[in-house]
């Protein structure tokens, strides 16, 4: 019996990239944001705040990229596929940290989930480009 894994989590580096690429699709759109990302456990490893960007995003991003990373979906995708139970959405919904709209998205490499990215601060369309620009710039698909 083994008592012992190894867990891949994402770089550093690889985070500060993200992070920055999202930032970067936000002010393209004319968006100030903050993006975060974490590590497969949902700890923080990156988190960039664009000027402007409302203090408030700093906890909504880290916690879109922590629903993400745990549950290995996007925020906005976890909330269509608890949409058949109500109290199961309602369930989830009320666990600290949760987030069910869009801008997070797991950071997932040969199918193992690395961590997750969350960006908030604009529209969810916005968010959602520039998480998706985030994973982009790592050489990933959203």
């Amino acid at each position: 019996m083994s008592i012992s894994r190894t867990i891949t989590s994402i770089t550093t580096e690889a985070a500060l990239t993200a992070v920055q690429a999202a930032q970067h699709a936000a002010k393209a759109r004319g968006v100030a944001v903050v993006a975060a990302v974490v590590d497969p456990g949902g700890h923080l490893v990156a988190c960039l705040r664009a000027d402007g960007a409302f203090v408030a995003s700093i906890d909504i991003a880290r916690d879109k990229a922590w629903t993400a990373a745990i549950f290995g979906a996007s925020t906005d995708g976890l909330a269509t596929a608890l949409n058949h139970s109500q109290v199961l959405l309602d369930g989830i919904a009320s666990r600290e940290h949760v987030v069910l709209f869009g801008g997070g998205m797991p950071i997932i490499q040969n199918g193992t989930v690395i961590g997750g990215i969350g960006v908030s601060g604009g529209s969810e369309d916005d968010d959602r480009v520039a998480a998706a620009a985030g994973l982009k710039a790592i050489g990933l698909a959203a």
